[in-house]
C-alpha cells in the first residue's frame, strides 16, 4: 500500500513536471511567433542579408538650352557565381562579344570558388538584357544529354554610368567622375555637392559571408542630384573648339584657348581648349591632360596689356588719342636695353598710332607718364592680381607684384605688357571691362540649376560690377582699338565684312618654369564686335607655336571665324557707316586740323 501511495506521489510530480515543462515551451513558441516575431526576423535577415549602398544618379551638366554635356544613365554591374560555371572556356568565350573583353581576361574572373565576382561593370541595359535572352535562348536549345554545356551563374546588379555625349567638346570644363562617382576634375569636381544626389540602399543575399549574385533587391531608391545649366552655346562651342585645335595643329603649338563672353553679363558663350580629351574615356591620359589652360595657366600677356596702361593715362587725362610722342627704336632703362619688334627710325606717332603698330618703346613712355603706383592702382582695377570669380576650379590669381617690390625696369616692362602674369579668363575680362563702358563683371559659366523635377532656378549674379575706367575713357579706347584691325594695324586678319572691329595683338616672350628662363612665345588676339555697340567679346590665346608666333598673324583668323558665326547665329545686323579714321601720327594730326 505504502508503495502504491508513493508511485502515486511519484507520478502527481513527473505530471506536474511535464505540465509545467510542456507551459514554458508553449509560452516560448508563443513569444517567439507573435511578441518577438519581428525581431527575430530582423535577426535573421541581418545575419542572412547584407546592405549595401545604391549610388544616386548625378544630376545631368548641360549647354545653355537644356541639352546634356553630361549626365548619369542606368548600367549594370555583370557578376557571376564560380561555384556554378562548370564549363568557363565556353562560358567566356559565349560572354566575349557582350562584355568587349578578352576571353582570357573573363576566363581569369570565373574559375574559382567565390559565390560573388565582379566581371564588368558600366554594362549598357540594352547589352545586359539581349545576353540574358540569349542565355536563356541558348540553354533552352541544349539537349538533354548536353545540360552540363549551360550558361549559369550570371547575373546582374544595377547602376549608374557617367556619360559624356558631347565627347571632347568643352571636356576641360566639364572634367570628370571617379569610380565612386564623384567628380574628379572641372565642374563636376567643384560642383560635387550639388550634382550629388542622395544615394539609396540595396539589400543583398549572403551565404557564409558571401554576397548571393542576382539576389540585389532595392530597399530606398536613390535621389538623383541637382542639374547644371551652363551658358555654353553648344553651336558657338563647337566653331571655337574646331578653330583653335585647327590653329594649334598648323603652328604645331603647346596648346590653345578660346573663350567667348558676353561683356554686359559675363556669360561665357565658349570655353575650348586644344588639345583636349574624351571624358567618357581618361585611363589613356595623364593627370594634366586634364588641366583647365584658361583659369590654371598664367603667362606674361604682352601686348594685350598696353590697353590698360593706355586706359589709365587717358582716365588721368595725361594723354589723348592725338597726343604725339617721338618714338624711338629703343630705350635704355636702367642696366637693360628695350625695343620694338621691328627696326625702324625714330617717329612721330600719336597715341592711337602707338597702339595701332603696337609699339613697346612708345607704351613705355605713356606708362612713365603715369608713375608706378598710378600704373600698378590701374592694373589691380582691371582685376591683375586677383581672382575673376568665375567659380571654375583651380583658378589662378595670376601675378602682380606690389611696388614695393618693382625693380628699376619693372615700370617699363609692365607698361608694354611684361613682368606680371595674367590667366586667359583674366584677360578676356579687361577687354570685356572696356567693351563694357569701363565696368567690371565677373565671367560665369553657370546660367543655374534644375532640380529632379526640371525646376529651373537661375543663378544669383551681382549685376553692380566695379568701374573701372569712364564711359567716355572707353568710348575712346574703343575707337582707337579699331586701327588694330586696319591695313595699317597689326591685326587687319580679324577684320569682319559689315562689322565695325576693335581689338588687339599680343605677342610676348613665355616663361619656362622647366628652365627658369624665358623659351616661345605666347600669341594671342582679343577683340570685340560690334566695336560701336558691343556684343561680344572673344580672346584667342595660343602658347608655344612653332615658327611664326605673331599674334595677329596666329590669332586674328580664329578670332574671324568664330566671331562671325557668333554674329550670324546671334543676328547681330551689320553696323553699317564706318567712323573716320583716327590719326596715327603728327602729319596726319596736322592733316586733320587743316581740313
Amino acid at each position: 500500500m505504502a508503495n502504491l501511495k508513493l508511485f502515486e506521489k511519484r507520478l502527481i510530480q513527473l505530471v506536474l513536471l511535464f505540465t509545467i515543462f510542456t507551459a514554458v515551451i508553449l509560452g516560448q513558441l508563443i513569444r517567439v511567433q507573435t511578441v518577438s516575431a519581428s525581431g527575430y526576423v530582423q535577426r535573421a535577415q541581418s545575419e542572412l542579408t547584407q546592405t549595401t549602398t545604391l549610388l544616386a544618379p548625378r544630376g545631368a551638366i548641360t549647354d545653355n538650352k537644356g541639352e546634356p554635356f553630361a549626365r548619369s544613365v542606368d548600367s549594370y554591374r555583370i557578376v557571376v557565381d564560380q561555384k556554378m560555371i562548370t564549363n568557363p572556356s565556353q562560358t567566356s568565350e559565349f560572354l566575349t562579344p557582350y562584355l568587349k573583353m578578352d576571353p582570357e581576361i573573363i576566363k581569369s574572373k570565373i574559375i574559382g570558388t567565390a559565390r560573388w565576382f565582379e566581371v564588368a561593370r558600366y554594362v549598357k541595359p540594352a547589352i545586359w538584357q539581349k545576353l540574358k535572352a540569349d542565355i536563356t535562348n541558348f540553354n533552352n536549345n541544349l539537349n538533354l544529354e548536353n545540360l552540363d554545356q549551360r550558361i549559369v551563374g550570371i547575373f546582374a546588379e544595377r547602376m549608374y554610368t557617367r556619360e559624356y555625349p558631347s565627347g571632347h567638346l568643352v571636356a576641360s570644363l566639364l572634367g570628370f567622375t571617379k569610380d565612386d562617382g564623384n567628380g574628379a576634375a572641372g565642374l563636376e569636381s567643384a560642383w560635387n555637392s550639388t550634382l550629388s544626389g542622395i544615394n539609396g540602399q540595396a539589400a543583398i543575399a549572403t551565404g557564409f559571408g558571401t554576397r548571393i549574385p542576382g539576389s540585389q533587391q532595392i530597399k530606398v531608391e536613390a535621389k538623383p542630384g541637382t542639374s547644371l545649366r551652363l551658358t555654353i552655346d553648344r553651336d558657338i562651342q563647337w566653331v571655337a573648339e574646331k578653330s583653335i585645335t585647327n590653329a594649334v595643329k598648323k603652328s604645331s603649338a603647346l596648346s590653345g584657348t578660346v573663350i567667348v563672353m558676353d561683356p554686359k553679363t559675363g556669360e561665357i558663350l565658349a570655353h575650348a581648349t586644344a588639345p583636349t580629351f574624351d571624358p567618357n574615356n581618361t585611363k589613356k591620359f595623364k593627370l594634366t591632360d586634364f588641366f583647365n589652360p584658361s583659369v590654371q595657366e598664367v603667362y606674361e600677356p604682352g601686348s594685350t596689356g598696353k590697353v590698360m596702361t593706355i586706359s589709365a593715362a587717358i582716365e588721368e587725362k595725361l594723354v589723348n588719342p592725338n597726343s604725339v610722342f617721338s618714338v624711338p627704336y629703343k630705350v635704355k632703362r636702367f642696366d637693360r636695353e628695350i625695343k620694338d619688334h621691328e627696326f625702324h627710325k625714330t617717329q612721330r606717332l600719336t597715341t592711337t598710332g602707338i597702339l595701332a603698330v603696337s609699339s613697346n618703346t612708345g607704351t613705355i613712355l605713356i606708362g612713365e607718364s603715369l608713375g608706378a603706383s598710378k600704373l600698378h592702382d590701374y592694373l589691380s582695377k582691371f582685376g591683375i592680381g586677383q581672382s575673376t570669380n568665375s567659380g571654375l576650379p583651380g583658378e589662378s590669381n595670376g601675378i602682380l607684384a606690389p611696388v614695393s617690390q618693382w625693380s628699376g625696369t619693372s615700370l617699363p616692362t609692365i607698361a608694354f605688357g611684361q613682368g606680371y602674369s595674367v590667366t586667359a579668363m583674366q584677360a578676356t575680362q579687361v577687354f570685356a571691362t572696356i567693351a563694357n563702358n569701363g565696368v567690371r563683371v565677373s565671367p560665369t559659366v553657370i546660367a543655374g540649376t534644375s532640380d529632379a523635377q526640371g525646376r529651373f532656378t537661375p543663378a544669383k549674379r551681382n549685376q553692380k560690377g566695379v568701374r573701372v575706367i569712364s564711359p567716355e575713357t572707353a568710348k575712346t579706347m574703343r575707337l582707337m582699338m579699331e586701327s588694330v584691325v586696319t591695313p595699317n594695324g597689326t591685326a587687319p586678319s580679324a577684320a569682319i565684312k559689315g562689322y565695325r572691329v576693335a581689338g588687339k595683338t599680343g605677342t610676348a616672350m613665355r616663361f619656362d618654369k622647366s628652365c627658369n628662363c624665358y623659351s616661345g612665345y605666347t600669341a594671342s588676339f582679343i577683340g570685340f564686335a560690334p566695336a560701336d555697340n558691343p556684343k561680344y567679346v572673344i580672346n584667342v590665346t595660343i602658347q608655344r607655336p612653332q615658327g611664326m608666333h605673331w599674334g595677329g598673324a596666329l590669332g586674328g583668323p580664329v578670332f574671324h571665324d568664330v566671331m562671325s558665326f557668333v554674329l550670324q547665329s546671334k543676328k547681330i545686323a551689320p553696323t553699317g557707316g564706318k567712323p573716320k579714321p583716327m590719326a596715327l601720327n603728327e602729319a596726319e594730326v596736322k592733316h586733320d586740323s587743316a581740313a
